[in-house]
């Protein structure tokens, strides 16, 4: 019988406060092997904070954290040689030169791709005899990236890794993140604000809104199940006017505008047939879906 590998990380009541504020509430996060998962959350909704605690690099006030099957706080050498992580804080050790650094942490991994890095220094106009300390931010984001890609890890964690990338660069950055991906049983996670990349790379999206994760699922069926329904009715909609699934909607007189998690075409013959209505169904992109997702409840 062939053993079903371990969740690349899974994350179970996961809870962070920080002066008493919660950050963290609960949250609940599996992301199969293989997959590249896109985590979403509008500025200061733990996103870092969460990485951070699936990583072990900071304790978690309550529930757990594995990655590739182990405990985050007590992870072996073998496992953090499968890992690789770009936070959103960059901190190299300014007074090594670039080549100094990548011989240094070389040294720390087996599966080294030193035609990988040679390629991306290249491509990405870094100067091997540079001082790190004397690179600009955007330069020194792409080392980073460099140095978390080279040993071609199981498991790659980017905390807002394009943030300061030129357009070209970002290109880059994501055709490597596809290389990663493409390979068996890798997985990737990318927080990140710029959804056009996740679109381009992710198969999974997960969202986090007030301390929990609102979505975790298949992009795909993210896109297919959120549309926006632009309703025109033959007479004005009363007060009591619903539809089943709305995130969020306006009315004014006899038309509506309303966001519905499960939009299906049995929901629009039914409004059709209900409201003596016209209902023009508009696909929505991951940006607009996850500003909708962030009303919702509200």
């Amino acid at each position: 019988m062939t053993t079903m590998p371990p969740p690349a990380i899974q994350l179970a009541g996961l809870a962070k406060s920080y002066d008493k504020a919660p950050v963290l509430d609960g949250v609940n996060l599996s992301v199969p092997p293989g997959s590249v998962l896109g985590l979403l959350g509008m500025n200061g909704a733990g996103k870092t904070t969460l990485i951070k605690c699936a990583l072990g690099l900071i304790g978690a006030d309550a529930g757990n954290a594995s990655l590739l099957g182990e405990p985050a706080p007590s992870l072996s050498a073998a496992a953090k040689a499968r890992i690789g992580y770009v936070p959103q804080e960059i901190w190299l050790y300014p007074w090594m030169r670039v080549c100094q650094l990548l011989d240094y942490t070389a040294a720390f991994y087996p599966g080294w791709n030193d035609g990988l890095v040679q390629r991306l220094l290249h491509e990405w106009e870094l100067n091997p005899a540079a001082r790190v300390g004397k690179l600009s931010v955007g330069t020194r984001q792409k080392l980073a990236i460099i140095l978390a890609l080279a040993h071609k890890p199981d498991l790659l964690i980017l905390d807002e890794p394009a943030a300061s990338l030129d357009p070209a660069a970002r290109r880059e950055f994501l055709k490597m993140v596809l290389e990663v991906a493409g390979e068996p049983g890798r997985t990737v996670l990318l927080s990140t604000h710029l959804t056009s990349d996740l679109e381009r790379v992710a198969d999974r999206i997960a969202i986090l809104r007030d301390g929990k994760i609102a979505y975790d699922g298949e992009l795909d069926a993210l896109k297919e199940s959120v549309k926006r329904l632009h309703i025109t009715a033959h007479r004005p909609l009363t007060a009591g006017f619903a539809v089943p699934g709305a995130v969020r909607m306006q009315v004014e007189g006899n038309q509506a505008l309303v966001c519905v998690r499960d939009a299906s075409p049995q929901l629009v013959e039914r409004i059709q047939r209900k409201h003596d209505a016209s209902v023009q169904v508009e696909d929505l992109n991951l940006e607009d879906i996850f500003l909708e997702v962030q009303h919702a409840g509200n």
